[in-house]
Formats: structure tokens, sequence, C-alpha cells
């Protein structure tokens, strides 16, 4: 990811996160199977599947009412993360051959790090859940 400027991934996240609103985890929710498409087979994308899938559920558990023991900003993380990598047209346009997907990998890492003790937080309750 070191072709990737990291300035730039905070900079385009943190728009994408301050634009996110409640209103709008029902449309990345009505977008998953898309949205999950492009992590299929993708190479940099791909190792972040099974960290998809935890994102997309934490945000139906919270959409749900669920679980509400995180704050909004965290949801927005989420939500304008995944968004991201359903853009087309980003930091580094998806039709380019190879490094199409590289900014979008190096936003869902951001994300996850950014989240990170959440995403501790929620995985435990879920567990308890079961």
């Amino acid at each position: 990811m070191s072709k990737i400027d990291n300035e730039a991934i905070k900079k385009e996240h943190k728009k994408r996160q301050e634009n996110f609103e409640e209103d709008d985890i029902n449309s990345v929710l009505e977008d998953e199977e898309s949205i999950k498409a492009k992590f299929e087979n993708k190479g940099k994308l791909q190792r972040y599947m099974d960290d998809a899938q935890l994102l997309f559920n934490l945000l139906r558990d919270y959409a749900k009412g669920n679980y509400r023991e995180v704050p909004f900003n965290v949801i927005a993380a989420i939500g304008g993360a995944l968004l991201y990598v359903l853009s087309p047209l980003d930091l580094i346009p998806d039709f380019i051959p190879i490094i199409g997907y590289l900014d979008d990998a190096a936003v869902i890492a951001f994300c996850l790090n950014l989240i990170e003790k959440d995403l501790i937080s929620y995985k435990i309750w879920k567990k308890q859940r079961s």
C-alpha cells in the first residue's frame, strides 16, 4: 500500500464518514451483496472478506437496535468505508488492472484499524448471544 498516499486515504475516509447519516445504514445494507462481490477474488480486498461480513453484521445489529454499545461515528466509519468500496470512481478507479482495488483495501484497512476496539467489543457481545 506504499503506492497509495496514507494522508489521501485518511482524508477520503474522513470525508465519507462525515457525510454518512443514520438513513444511509439501510442503503449500505441494501447494497451488501454488491459490496461483498467486490471483495471476492479481488487480490488485496479478498483478505478482508471475513472482516466485511463482520462490519455488515455490526451495521445490521445497530440498525435493528440490537447493539447500540457503539458510538455513531463508528457506524459512520464502517458505512463510509463500505460505500467507498462500492464506488467505481475513487482515488484509484477500479477499472485500472491490478492496482484498481488497492485504495479500496487501504480504506478498509484504515477503517478496521480505527475501530478495532469497538469490533472486539462487538465480537464479545455477539459470542455471548450465541
